[in-house]
């Protein structure tokens, strides 16, 4: 079956039949608010694909292959990954049979992508739309075919997923491992060099941008990475050795070498790093102590302003 033909049950492979996962593994993001952004998200990109094709009729064929000839943003995601994945041994109507039954299987990797997909558009002043998004970004793309090698590894399919770690390697400079647990709306912001270890927990609306390292020191057995929690920025070049903990809205400079924890809140900067704390010494503000409407430095993308405020 060539990619992106209509998929039908037959299609299924008995494998993936019996390997569903229990909720633990493969978390509910809450409806139904997901589901709605669900269907908003994909009728931007249609429409954006379509002007876009008009305009540029040099890109017409692909984008009619890519998204406008699928009915949902799951199958034109199937398709675009396969065909950016594939190689000479490894065909693209593999990976998008893989693709889609992992998608129609566990419709929370769906949620998440659009959660990327919201992420990527609200945080990075580069992304022209939800469809340049879908198309251009590696980050994007390869954070969509990492939680599918997950779910292969919990399924113990692990030369599978350790097949497709290669591939998304090899072909967006990106390396997770597939044991890698990963929240949703994550920003990987030009993505090339991306390490992320076995044991390495991401949560939710997490930043990172190019060549930063979650890894271990070497000399570590079990786990062994660090755990990322929700809201936390990481800058450019930022390796984070160990199974230390980064609290939820924690900022990790650019080029810092982490070897501690780093409490929520907090910067961390320098090689090794050392932690920013208050300049007059006084209790925190709303915004550190989470009050409401806080944005953390993860969706915020400030990477800057405690600068003027703190000191080492």
């Amino acid at each position: 079956m060539p990619a992106g033909q209509p998929f039908t049950a037959s299609t299924t492979s008995s494998a993936s039949n019996n390997h569903h996962l229990p909720p633990d593994i493969v978390p509910t993001f809450p409806p139904p608010e997901s589901v709605d952004d669900e269907s908003w998200v994909w009728s931007q990109i249609k429409a954006q694909t379509h002007r876009d094709a008009e305009s540029e009729p040099a890109l017409a064929s692909y984008l009619y292959a890519t998204v406008l000839s699928h009915p949902s943003l799951q199958r034109s995601l199937s398709f675009h990954l396969a065909n950016k994945l594939c190689s000479s041994t490894l065909l693209s109507t593999l990976l998008y049979d893989l693709f889609v039954d992992s998608f129609a299987a566990h419709p929370t990797l769906r949620l998440a992508a659009v959660a990327d997909l919201l992420a990527a558009k609200k945080r990075d002043p580069a992304c022209v739309s939800f469809s340049h998004c879908l198309l251009n970004y590696k980050g994007f793309l390869a954070i969509q075919a990492h939680r599918v090698s997950h779910v292969l590894w919990c399924q113990d399919r692990k030369p599978l997923a350790l097949a497709l770690q290669s591939r998304v390697a090899d072909v967006f400079a990106v390396d997770i491992h597939p044991a890698a647990r990963v929240g949703k709306g994550i920003l990987l912001d030009h993505a090339t060099g991306v390490v992320i270890g076995e044991t390495a927990v991401i949560g939710n609306n997490v930043s990172i941008l190019h060549h930063v390292t979650l890894g271990g020191t070497g000399k570590a057995v079990g786990d062994r990475h660090p755990k990322i929690g929700d809201g936390v920025l990481i800058g450019a070049g930022a390796t984070i050795l160990g199974n230390v903990k980064i609290g939820e809205g924690a900022k990790i400079g650019a080029g810092s070498l982490v070897l501690i924890d780093v409490p929520a809140r907090l910067t961390a900067v320098g090689n090794p790093a050392r932690l920013i704390g208050r300049k007059d010494g006084g209790g925190e503000s709303e915004s550190e102590r989470g009050g409401e409407g806080e944005v953390l430095a993860g969706e915020s993308m400030d990477h800057t302003s405690f600068i003027a405020t703190w000191i080492i």
